[in-house]
């Protein structure tokens, strides 16, 4: 482990340690937590076990599949783009992908601009959260990013326009591949690649030296499980399994983080650990301070998008650019402050950043779906605000 984290994760936040001794082994096989305020470390904690089998116990620099935590991360990158004048988040994306044109049921093949892809209201959606095992991204061969697929990026995103819109473009919110979209968009933009996009504009800037699109070295990555009874089991290469009832799941590929042939997904395809991960959100907290997005723009990343529109789970939460904003806390039953921040992974990790009491927190997890939005997410809220009583 790097000598400065190590020396670095000495503080601990006493409810947060006593709920992470409850968790494990039988909810979480292990975690890696943070929690930042005011930019001052005040938690980091590694515990449980990185692989189970082998009784290999976790690291604070642990690799993780980061899923969709992916997401603000890549939408930073683009609006870095936006910010250098290179794309423009209301003009129509068909002027740098003129053959993505998916139409609607009745025919029409509306614009879609580059907020809306970055904001889930573009009318696209995923094949994992299709009903039917011969939904219409399915029969399309549609990747989510996280399968096993050999697809090019270009070839997957033809192959979502071939699917129909499942709305009119800005008029609903639908959890969506619109970031993998946006991510094609920027390569047809730059002429470049998404991972060299993503050196360029994020981690050169940010001094970020794990996370990619992938990594040669399988021994740094945590072993995913699977939330079971009596303990989570190992998940396998290419299991499905279903985050939401009622959807056909997801196709993981365990193999897809150490094969550099594999398309580089926006919305689910790196690999990096929590405290990259925080670096990349404290950055977001204090743009003045890091300067990596003017504050206008970064401060549309935390303005709702879709007016009260957004996940259906908790309530009270809309959706900005690259992450959902709490609107209503009293709706949500959170103590978070209006404004906060959050999304997760669905390998099993969640993170939220509450702008006004200059909190951000990362737990990454090898438990999906627990670590995702299991009972332990709120659980580690409430217990990093009973530690912090009192912060402003």
């Amino acid at each position: 482990m790097n000598a400065a984290l190590s020396l670095e994760a000495l503080p601990t936040l006493p409810s947060v340690q006593r709920l992470l001794q409850r968790v494990h082994p039988l909810r979480l096989v292990g975690a890696v937590v943070l929690v930042r305020q005011h930019g001052v470390l005040c938690h980091a904690s590694a515990t449980g076990l990185a692989d189970r089998e082998s009784t290999t116990p976790m690291r604070r620099d642990q690799l993780f599949r980061l899923a969709s935590v992916s997401k603000p991360l890549l939408t930073t990158v683009i609006l870095r783009l936006v910010a250098d004048g290179v794309l423009a988040l209301d003009a129509p994306v068909q002027r740098w992908l003129p053959d993505f044109r998916p139409a609607l049921a009745d025919g029409r093949r509306p614009a879609i601009s580059l907020r809306q892809l970055l904001s889930h209201s573009s009318g696209l959606g995923y094949r994992f959260l299709e009903a039917d095992a011969d939904g219409p991204y399915a029969r399309a061969g549609v990747s989510d990013g996280m399968d096993a697929n050999p697809l090019t990026l270009a070839e997957n995103v033809r192959r979502i326009a071939q699917a129909p819109l499942l709305f009119e473009p800005g008029s609903q919110w639908m959890y969506s591949l619109g970031v993998d979209v946006a991510g094609a968009l920027a390569e047809a933009a730059t002429g470049e690649t998404l991972q060299v996009l993503f050196e360029r504009l994020l981690a050169t800037p940010l001094g970020l030296r794990e996370t990619a699109f992938f990594t040669r070295d399988a021994t740094r990555l945590a072993t995913p499980y699977v939330t079971d009874t009596p303990q989570p089991h190992r998940l396998q290469e290419g299991e499905v399994v279903a985050p939401f009832e009622g959807t056909v799941g997801i196709a993981y590929s365990l193999a897809r983080a150490t094969d550099a042939s594999r398309f580089p997904s926006a919305g689910a395809g790196l690999v990096g650990t929590a405290d990259e991960v925080m670096a990349v959100l404290e950055a977001l907290r204090d743009v003045p301070a890091s300067g990596l997005l003017p504050p206008a723009l970064a401060a549309q990343m935390g303005t709702p998008q879709v007016a009260e529109q957004g996940p259906p789970e908790p309530e009270g939460w809309g959706f900005g650019l690259g992450f959902a904003v709490l609107r209503d806390a009293a709706a949500s039953g959170t103590p978070q402050r209006v404004g906060t921040w959050r999304w997760g992974g669905a390998y099993g990790h969640s993170w939220f950043v509450d702008p006004a009491r200059g909190l951000s927190v990362v737990a990454l997890t090898n438990t999906l779906y627990e670590g995702m939005d299991g009972a332990f997410v709120d659980e580690l809220r409430d217990a990093v605000y009973a530690d912090l009583e009192g912060i402003r």
